[in-house]
């Protein structure tokens, strides 16, 4: 299943709001259409957000000037609304980038044939992700054994990527290779993206699972209930500090106490080699509401009561058992190796 649709120059979009309620699709038809969505979370996850944004691009095409001045100045214009439209995931930069110097790489062309480059390169991006997802899978069942209980945070599969997922995607290709796991999912607060997203679509696959709140994850790691965790990931820096949404430090703190290998599953252009340490993700900020209300309606708290909302946190590389990536899977220690893993093959 594909969160985002691009098919004869029309972008559909699953809105993620509205689950597990109902399935609700979308038509973007416009650059502000698309910054909201990614904006309001009705599409998100870091490789889903990336397509998305090149996609988005695809459709204000039709609205930029014929001349190619100004087709270039409103373009370079968009890219930068979208890159600012979430800033700790990495992947939504790179896609944009990658769109921008195939477009810059066309500049010599008509306007016409720019815009057909750009469509074809978003496609490409979009593919690639699927076959990444894959090849993550591939490289992360080795490590699930036969029966093991599996803790999950927020959502990682088809949902939030191109493809079957990054942690998610290494669950499913496990369910499929009958290795009889069992999945705890954090219900990942303040949305919810747990109980809401990943345990709808584990339960779509009929991968069996168990839906737990967020403080819960200590009680049954004492249990033994918990064999590994298994995380996606926002942005790695390069000595393996790694941004997920928030509460995943936490879990990494509470496995290494309880002895329990703590997983990170992202693509390559998760990565971010121009920063040294977690310390220079930039963190997201978001509405106070959706601490205050459930569901953006329903008031949890007094209204004018000062929230702290971090969307992201950092879990310390020191704490990471491995990072499973598309290469490869990646050990400590993580300055040299993380290196060493993504240009192997240049």
């Amino acid at each position: 299943m594909n969160a985002v649709r691009f098919e004869n120059q029309t972008l559909l979009y699953l809105d993620q709001r509205y689950l597990p309620a109902k399935e609700v699709w979308r038509e973007c038809t416009t650059l502000h259409q698309g910054i909201q969505a990614i904006k309001e979370l009705h599409v998100r996850g870091a490789p889903l957000i990336g397509i998305f944004a090149c996609y988005t691009l695809c459709v204000a095409l039709e609205c930029f000037p014929g001349d190619k001045k100004g087709f270039f100045h409103q373009f370079d214009k968009a890219i930068c609304s979208l890159k600012n439209s979430r800033p700790t995931a990495v992947n939504l930069a790179w896609a944009l980038e990658r769109v921008w110097r195939k477009a810059r790489s066309f500049e010599q062309q008509p306007v016409s044939e720019i815009k057909h480059a750009m469509r074809e390169e978003s496609k490409q991006i979009h593919a690639e992700d699927a076959l990444l997802c894959q090849k993550i899978a591939r490289n992360g069942t080795s490590i699930v054994h036969k029966g093991a209980c599996i803790l999950t945070h927020c959502n990682t599969g088809f949902l939030a990527t191109g493809g079957e997922g990054t942690a998610l995607g290494i669950i499913y290709k496990a369910h499929r290779d009958r290795k009889k796991i069992t999945v705890y999912v954090d219900e990942t607060r303040p949305l919810l993206q747990g109980a809401r997203l990943t345990a709808w679509e584990l339960m779509k696959q009929k991968v069996p699972c168990m839906l737990i709140t967020d403080n819960m994850a200590a009680s049954i790691m004492r249990k033994r209930l918990i064999d590994m965790v298994i995380v996606g990931a926002d942005r790695i820096a390069r000595n393996g500090d790694t941004a997920n949404k928030i509460g995943t430090y936490s879990l990494a703190v509470l496995a290494r106490s309880h002895k329990i290998p703590f997983y990170v599953a992202a693509p390559f252009s998760t990565f971010d080699l121009s920063l040294k340490s977690g310390d220079d993700i930039p963190i997201e900020q978001r509405d106070p509401d959706e601490v205050r209300k459930a569901g953006g309606s329903i008031p949890l708290a007094p209204e004018d009561v000062p929230v702290y909302n971090p969307a992201f946190d950092i879990t310390p590389g020191r704490l990471i058992t491995a990072i499973i990536t598309d290469k490869g899977v990646i050990s400590p220690p993580y300055g040299r190796s993380i290196k060493k893993c993504l240009f192997s093959d240049v």
